[in-house]
């Protein structure tokens, strides 16, 4: 790849500089022979207050922004890196956002005069680069290592840019999307940082078997992304339409594309699993939470899901003694079901280590974790139970 070192004011780079709020990128600068944010750049992630305002702080008081990168892509340029920072000098000098100068906020066109023009006059340093596309895409790779680094989604944006992308991006990574708030009661991440997307990849191409590197592959040059919207939407409906109640915080950054895959299938009673659900939450004895969904999808068949809390060291100790005081005198086993029938242990007096907590009436048909319902049992009675 060959390169070219390029001196540039701001002034010139910000001429026309276009800003599209919908999509939260930088499109266009140098008059528009800039392309800002080209298909396989990340969308703009320093609009937090801090991070858009240090880039300006920095030009004010005449410190480098660093090297930038240009790609010479026939008669346009496009940013191979430094769009993070052009995009926050454009959107300042357009008035997108206030910093605070001279002990009050300021936008750029209420800033003294000269500090406008140190800010127009900066001097960028950026190479112009010139290579095929895979020496592109690598070098992009490569200087993304720095700074806040891509995450795995950004470099297969990357690496599989086009018309696909493009869509979907538009689609999963818009913050003004109005389905999004939707969507963010069942996905973890940041849309801005493609965590929408991933999951909505990672769903449609787990139901065909494939990784997401092979999907995106297939689809790279598609028109249309019909099929991935198809069944993402499948999913969050399935989840809506079965769980019925307001989303639980809980519900957020589940498996649902495996559980989809899993379980779309049974018919469930929703009015029933809506009261499982709000019983389940109140749950004391449920340690994992998140699992509620699985447990109940799967017939409640699988409470390994739910992680049940175990009967603690006093109760067990507490049950023990009771049992043991009891059988004592009678000349009984302390494990009930030793002292019933006749076996070699019918009389056996076992020691608290050798014995297990069971629940008399299991949890699974309400019984509670709780002194009450604790029983002691010898480790193999219990056990023997335990898989029945």
């Amino acid at each position: 790849m060959k390169t070219e070192l390029h001196h540039y004011p701001v002034e010139k780079i910000v001429e026309g500089f276009v800003y599209n709020e919908l999509e939260g990128k930088g499109l266009f600068g140098l008059a528009g022979k800039l392309v800002i944010q080209p298909e396989y750049q990340r969308n703009y992630i320093y609009n937090d207050g801090k991070k858009d305002v240090a880039v300006i702080d920095s030009l004010l008081k005449g410190y480098p922004l660093g090297l930038i990168y240009f790609n010479v892509a026939e008669d346009q340029l496009e940013v191979l890196d430094g769009q993070q920072r052009i995009t926050s000098v454009g959107r300042f000098v357009t008035g997108k956002f206030a910093i605070r100068h001279d002990g009050k906020e300021q936008t750029f066109s209420s800033l003294p005069s000269d500090a406008r023009k140190r800010i127009l006059e900066s001097d960028l340093l950026v190479y112009h680069c010139q290579g095929t596309e895979t020496e592109i895409k690598d070098w992009f790779r490569t200087i993304n290592i720095a700074g806040v680094p891509l995450n795995t989604q950004e470099r297969l944006n990357a690496i599989y840019s086009g018309p696909f992308v493009t869509r979907a991006k538009a689609e999963y990574s818009n913050s003004q999307n109005a389905n999004l708030q939707k969507w963010q009661a069942y996905i973890k991440g940041d849309p801005k940082r493609q965590d929408i997307l991933a999951e909505a990849l990672t769903w449609v191409a787990g139901s065909q078997n494939i990784s997401v590197e092979s999907y995106l592959a297939h689809h790279r040059h598609d028109s249309t992304i019909a099929g991935l919207t198809t069944y993402f939407t499948s999913v969050i409906d399935w989840v809506g339409a079965v769980f019925t109640g307001p989303p639980a915080k809980e519900m957020r950054g589940l498996e649902w594309g495996r559980l989809y895959e899993t379980y779309h299938g049974t018919a469930y009673n929703t009015a029933v699993v809506a009261a499982d659900v709000d019983y389940l939450l109140g749950d004391p004895a449920v340690q994992r939470r998140q699992g509620i969904f699985e447990y109940l999808l799967s017939g409640r068949r699988e409470p390994q899901h739910l992680s049940i809390r175990l009967f603690n060291d006093q109760i067990k100790a507490l049950a023990y003694k009771r049992q043991t005081d009891k059988a004592v005198p009678t000349g009984i086993s302390n494990c009930a079901l030793c002292a019933v029938g006749d076996n070699l242990n019918k009389t056996r007096i076992y020691k608290l280590t050798e014995m297990d907590a069971d629940h008399v009436e299991a949890w699974s048909r309400g019984g509670a974790t709780d002194l009450a319902n604790c029983e002691m049992l010898c480790i193999t009675h219990n056990r023997a139970k335990g898989n029945r």
